[in-house]
């Protein structure tokens, strides 16, 4: 999911697993995206830390809100949610 390109040929390595460290930032859905969109995160952290952050949202409020993840992909709440319930979904760090 997080496959980065490589140096040779900046051709995508598909490693078929999920990069839960990658940095991600949470967003409103609304908001426009575009060029100054890094400014308009409300709250960064890993991957996993966005999905835990998200899934611990009242259900009727998650859909308010989007993922931005490293390499430029967003995910919807619903996305998220399903990553969350995944059996690879990283436990929590208990500090």
């Amino acid at each position: 999911m997080s496959d980065h390109p490589s140096t040779f040929r900046g051709e995508t390595g598909d490693t078929g697993t999920t990069a839960w460290d990658d940095r991600a930032s949470l967003h409103a859905a609304d908001d426009s995206g575009g060029v100054l969109d890094g400014g308009s995160a409300l709250q960064r952290g890993t991957f996993a830390e966005m999905i835990r952050h998200l899934a611990a949202l009242p259900q009727e409020t998650r859909q308010r809100y989007v993922i931005a993840k490293a390499g430029d992909r967003r995910y919807s709440a619903d996305e998220a949610m399903a990553l969350a319930s995944r059996p690879d979904f990283p436990a929590q760090d208990a500090g």
